[in-house]
């Protein structure tokens, strides 16, 4: 049912209408209960894709030895996802503007779930012994719903939302996918206590994508709703993709924050998804590595949202992105200190909560920036780039961290279930990682420049207006 119809309009839905001098005349649009349904099955959908990406790192040693795959296998699953989302990615975003909401979530849904399925075929004795292929095509068909799910909480918040609403549909829904890698770093080391109940942790992330999977394809009946919510819902135009990202492409403040942001979504990536393993060879547990990718979302999220309202009030999307790369770099090279010396809970559990408050926090304003550099590309074209880029980045970082570990012989306090009388040594790896992260805080901050284009627009826009009621106004004085 929809909502309470406007004082002093039909309660008749209009529909049909196409040409916006003709919505210039509708005084009325119309919201529908239904769309916090909608809203609710993306964000299932975001959070339970999250949790399968992330839901081997937390226990990688003990997945290994359970099923005699190496760590490398391991690292794979987690990979596949930043690399399927390369070629992908691009193939998402034109199936959702082709063919709607509705196709891409009820289709985003029925990967992730079959996808969680074909991940408990390595625990069925019959299936063979083919553990890494049953769980490579199940991540594979985790990692296709990934990018179908990944745009669609703009799209969702413009099509079904009201003006005063849309931020907020977009907050929940983006922010269930680190909420879903939140519950990931909590939830396997406290199912897998030991290596018998790796199953049930399996088991147990099919319920939500089964639950996603099951409301989208019964509750979803449209892509959009009968009667527009906003005058944008209709009206929203922006650059057509080819001559979009050729305009990217030519902008040098958006390459450069392109290039260096996407370093840093790398970086977090490389960090959630290596972190057990960094930490167990110097005697840490996974419920202890858990806990710190736990303060890492927690206090990333906490971040975001207080630096998301000082932006918005202040509009120092520069200055702020500028100074959290600085803040975020040298927690950086915190961790990549601490994170190699014994018996340092204390601090590599500050280290971990200052990393995400200070890199997390300015995710959303470098979106925002992104798009104020790159106006009238369209938001989705904007921000899509730069996610295909932070995969890029993420990949090579990756390959990078591990092929410069280093198998040094003696067992020390390690807590890694690998190789008998061997250890694994990070410690090139972290000064990449912090070496990384001060080349891109750098250049970012040298040589990033954007006068701020749809702010511009937008004043531009309202003055005009304002300015011809004055003319005419002073015309009516002369008179």
């Amino acid at each position: 049912m929809p909502d309470a119809a406007a004082p002093g309009t039909s309660d008749t839905p209009t529909v049909g209408i196409a040409k916006p001098s003709a919505l210039r005349g509708l005084t009325r649009y119309q919201t529908y209960k239904r769309r916090w349904l909608f809203l609710l099955v993306v964000s299932l959908l975001n959070c339970s894709n999250a949790m399968l990406w992330l839901s081997f790192a937390p226990v990688a040693d003990k997945i290994a030895h359970y099923f005699q795959l190496s760590m490398m296998q391991i690292n794979w699953l987690s990979l596949i996802y930043l690399v399927i989302s390369v070629p992908f990615g691009i193939v998402a975003t034109w199936i959702l503007d082709s063919f709607g909401l509705r196709c891409s979530t009820i289709l985003c849904a029925w990967l992730n779930a079959i996808g969680s399925v074909i991940r408990l075929f390595p625990c069925i004795h019959f299936m063979g012994d083919y553990h890494f292929l049953y769980f490579m095509i199940g991540q594979s068909f985790c990692a296709l719903a990934q990018v179908l799910v990944i745009f669609s909480p703009a799209k969702l918040a413009a099509l079904w939302f009201p003006e005063h609403q849309r931020a907020t549909a977009n907050m929940i829904a983006t922010m269930s996918n680190p909420l879903g890698v939140l519950l990931a770093n909590m939830g396997s080391p406290a199912l897998v206590k030991k290596e018998e109940d790796i199953p049930l942790m399996l088991g147990s992330y099919v319920i939500p994508a089964g639950v996603a999977c099951l409301l989208s394809s019964a509750c979803i009946w449209e892509s959009v709703p009968p009667t527009p919510p906003s005058m944008g819902a209709v009206t929203s135009t922006s650059e057509p993709f080819v001559s979009g990202m050729w305009m990217l492409l030519r902008n040098k403040a958006y390459v450069i924050l392109a290039l260096c942001f996407g370093g840093g979504i790398g970086i977090f990536t490389a960090f959630s998804a290596l972190l057990e393993q960094i930490l167990c060879v110097k005697g840490y547990s996974n419920e202890f590595s858990g806990l710190c990718g736990a303060l890492f979302i927690v206090f990333g999220i906490i971040g975001a949202f207080v630096l998301g309202l000082f932006v918005d009030r202040t509009k120092l999307f520069t200055e702020v992105t500028k100074i959290g790369f600085c803040l975020t770099t040298l927690a950086t090279i915190a961790f990549a200190l601490v994170s190699q010396i014994q018996g340092q809970k204390v601090w590599i559990a500050v280290v971990c909560s200052l990393l995400g408050f200070f890199g997390f926090s300015i995710c959303p304003v470098s979106f925002e920036l992104a798009v104020e550099c790159s106006y009238p590309v369209g938001e989705g074209t904007s921000t899509g780039l730069v996610f295909v880029i932070g995969q890029i980045e993420g990949v090579i970082i990756m390959i990078l961290l591990q092929a410069l570990t280093i198998w040094r012989s003696g067992s020390g306090p390690s807590t890694c279930q690998l190789q008998e009388g061997t250890v694994l040594d990070w410690t090139n790896s972290m000064l990449l990682l912090a070496g990384l992260s001060c080349i891109y805080s750098c250049i970012f901050i040298i040589f990033f420049h954007t006068p701020y284009k749809r702010l511009q627009a937008e004043a531009d826009i309202t003055y005009k207006p304002h300015r011809a009621e004055k003319d005419e106004e002073d015309g009516a004085s002369v008179q």
